[in-house]
């Protein structure tokens, strides 16, 4: 009875032991950070707080190759024995006392009790206190934990520490993927880690005689056992006196990203998955090594760029500088997080909320010409004026006099409030810069700089770029229209790369949108854009703020945009380009190609635009003017006309501005001749609106949306063409007839009829709805 009750103690002691709350083996233990790419490569390891390279692994992320080679050579019975093997201590006592070759008889719990509590076991106390914490261990924590515990603990050369980080330095793997021989190369080193790894043969022998143990289960896993194993070495060269392993190096890839991603990070060191490709790194990495090398001889020795996938805000690729440790540029700053002048890359901000705010189209016509804005006379990048020139050119042309004009006339928001808006930090009072804002007088970062653009890629949806795969997708912003955002990209893509003689960029079925920027004094150079599914930005400069009249957007950084496009292209043939179908508020409308309005009977040349209802400034041109003249002298005559003596000639009655324009542009225009007071355009020829009803009140059920206003007007014989109008709107174009028109909402509009030439009539109408 008595024999009874003391086992049931001793049972409930050990589940009492076993049960109670206890904290686990890992928490006081430090381990090192390893920062992983979004495509499985490990980027960096970091040192633990005690200077070692441990990575804290799961038994279960562990091969069972690996698991099963360090049971073979340290602890045959480990799941079979409460911490300490007795016939082993025994049998390694007697070999001791006999003098013979020590043989160790530790258990796996006795080795980790030792690691955790750093007993000295060549005493007899220590021993007895080794035993002791290992029975302890064994009470507490379960056979898989403490198996776990060891395979982190358990130590390499020098300050490796666990299998994981030992199979990541030695043969570029984790733990997971090592192959039977590997894991037999690895469980031989602890057990002598300073001569094994200081001698690979001698390593190679010592695995040897432990696959020989090894009872291989079928055929494959016995051809295992015979296969060499190569390890990844960072040299070609080994230096005499030098161990062999101190040829081993841990992962370094994208220094500037995980040195900002550990600066930044503020949870305790573990495993950090970010969005990072490893791939597309190196793809980056190797376009800028070959152009350094080849721009060299003009100056360029530095250069940053940064790669992000739109349709998640993942960074892809971050290159900080040229060479990391290259001290001449001083390669470890990062380039990305630095703030510079953007140049001319916010120009297609400046049009895009001209496109909001009805400043614009992309065939308005703009004056690039000297101009003052106050105290401001922009000039351009080569010194020289186009004249009056489409929108979409002095875009793609990036003249700095259309910019400022459009910037001037933005409210709500101005161009600065739109930066405030989209985050972009430490911008100085919008007094500070005035105008000179539009032509980068302020300062960005890459960061910034690529989710502006990734905005417009996104329909005008502002989201913060993602470095970490946990980071959620946040909330997005508007920002832009989704038309606005639509139409500038679309000018954007018709910009030409600079080595295809005007040609724009379709290769792969990837279209390039992009924007190139020079600050002043040629301090940086950059190119921007949208390449299929992901924005690029490259910057070209030095890191000291030293000019260069190398440092061109357009001849320095473009070639490195598109070295790294193309190789992109043909790297990732596979990606989805993003969506160029324009949102359901852009249509195309046929202009007057010289002056960018509504076509009117005379405009002898028209192209087509985008424009967005209720937004585009529209009106119909009244530029072209046919003028009957005397075919002797050319003037204008006044009827009756002679048929004989009289013809019909069209002229352009460009303002006395645009005219100047020209000419100081090198390319005059025609003055028209001056027009006597018969040929003044009388009034009551303009269209005479017969529908809507003038005084009537319409009213449409919401639940037949057949029910239609027809707009009807009297016209005279020489129109071709009457333009319908609701406020700004465009609402359509008739030759003859009425043109159906359903309201969009109930309430008071003013309707517009509009003739080719020109006369215009209005009529207010007041429309409700029903049930």
């Amino acid at each position: 009875m008595t024999f009874r009750r003391t086992c049931f103690a001793l049972l409930f002691c050990g589940a009492l032991l076993r049960f109670l709350p206890h904290a686990p083996l890992s928490r006081n233990i430090p381990v090192s950070s390893i920062i992983w790419s979004a495509d499985g490569e490990v980027l960096r390891v970091t040192l633990a707080s005690d200077d070692q390279f441990r990575i804290w692994t799961p038994l279960a992320e562990m091969s069972p190759a690996l698991v099963r080679a360090f049971l073979l050579k340290e602890d045959t019975w480990f799941y079979w024995h409460p911490g300490v093997n007795p016939l082993a201590l025994s049998r390694g006592a007697l070999r001791t006392f006999r003098g013979e070759r020590r043989q160790g008889g530790s258990t796996i719990t006795m080795q980790l009790a030792r690691m955790l509590y750093r007993f000295n076991t060549r005493t007899p106390t220590g021993k007895l206190r080794q035993v002791a914490a290992a029975l302890w261990l064994e009470a507490r924590y379960s056979k898989r934990a403490l198996l776990e515990t060891y395979l982190n603990l358990v130590p390499f050369s020098g300050n490796i520490q666990g299998a994981a980080a030992a199979s990541l330095i030695y043969f570029e793997k984790p733990p997971n993927q090592v192959t039977l021989a590997e894991a037999l190369t690895l469980s031989v080193i602890p057990q002598r880690p300073s001569s094994r790894t200081a001698d690979e043969a001698g390593l190679l022998r010592a695995r040897s005689r432990l696959a020989k143990l090894w009872n291989p289960g079928n055929e494959s896993e016995r051809r295992q056992l015979d296969l060499p194993v190569t390890f990844a070495s960072t040299h070609d060269i080994q230096k005499p006196g030098t161990s062999w392993s101190s040829h081993f190096s841990l992962p370094w890839i994208a220094p500037h990203f995980t040195d900002a991603i550990l600066k930044q990070r503020m949870a305790p060191p573990g495993r950090i998955h970010t969005t990072l490709d490893a791939a597309l790194q190196r793809l980056v990495e190797k376009q800028i090594r070959r152009y350094r090398t080849l721009a060299g001889d003009r100056g360029i020795h530095n250069a940053t760029a940064l790669l992000v996938d739109t349709r998640d805000m993942a960074v892809k690729a971050s290159v900080g500088s040229a060479d990391y440790w290259d001290e001449s540029i001083d390669g470890q700053v990062n380039g990305i997080a630095a703030k510079r002048s953007p140049g001319s890359t916010l120009k297609p901000f400046i049009y895009a909320l001209g496109l909001d705010q009805g400043v614009l189209h992309p065939r308005t016509i703009l004056r690039d010409a000297a101009t003052s804005f106050g105290a401001f006379t922009p000039e351009n990048f080569d010194g020289r004026f186009f004249g009056p020139l489409p929108a979409e050119e002095a875009l793609i042309r990036s003249r700095n006099v259309p910019a400022v004009w459009v910037a001037s006339r933005l409210r709500q928001p101005s161009l600065h409030q739109f930066l405030q808006s989209a985050g972009i930090s430490r911008l100085l009072p919008e007094e500070h810069y005035g105008l000179a804002l539009a032509l980068g007088g302020g300062e960005i970062s890459m960061e910034e700089l690529a989710t502006l653009y990734a905005m417009l890629a996104n329909q005008g949806m502002l989201q913060p770029l993602r470095v970490e795969q946990s980071a959620p997708l946040t909330e997005p912003t508007r920002l832009l229209s989704a038309e606005a955002a639509f139409v500038t990209l679309d000018m954007l893509r018709n910009n030409p790369r600079p080595d295809e003689m005007g040609t724009p960029l379709y290769r792969g079925g990837w279209p390039v949108a992009w924007k190139t920027g020079t600050s002043w004094g040629f301090r940086d150079a950059w190119s921007v854009g949208v390449v299929g599914p992901y924005v690029l930005v490259v910057w070209i400069g030095n890191f000291a703020g030293q000019g260069n009249p190398s440092f061109v957007g357009i001849d320095a950084a473009a070639p490195l945009f598109f070295r790294i496009a193309d190789a992109l292209n043909f790297a990732r043939p596979g990606d989805d380009a993003l969506n160029h179908q324009p949102p359901p508020g852009v249509s195309r409308v046929a202009v007057c190609a010289a002056s960018g309005d509504l076509p009117n009977a005379d405009c002898p040349q028209t192209a087509e635009t985008w424009y967005l209802p209720g937004k585009s400034p529209i009106q119909v041109s009244r530029l072209h003017r046919a003028v009957a003249v005397d075919a002797g002298s050319g003037q204008p005559v006044c009827p009756p006309y002679l048929v004989a003596s009289t013809r019909v000639q069209v002229f352009e009655f460009w303002p006395a501005g645009m005219l100047k324009s020209f000419r100081e542009a090198g390319m005059p225009r025609k003055a028209p001749p001056r027009m006597p007071a018969c040929t003044a355009e009388d009034a009551r020829d303009g269209p005479g609106i017969s529908s809507p009803m003038r005084g009537v009140r319409y009213r449409l059920r919401q639940s037949r949306p057949e029910e239609r206003i027809a707009l009807e007007a009297a016209v005279a014989s020489d129109v071709q063409k009457v333009f319908w109008f609701d406020g700004n709107a465009l609402l359509g174009q008739v030759s003859a007839g009425a043109l159906s028109w359903r309201p969009s909402a109930a309430g008071i509009h003013l309707l517009r009829a509009i003739d080719d030439h020109g006369r215009m009539a209005e009529r207010e109408v007041i429309v409700d709805f029903s049930e």
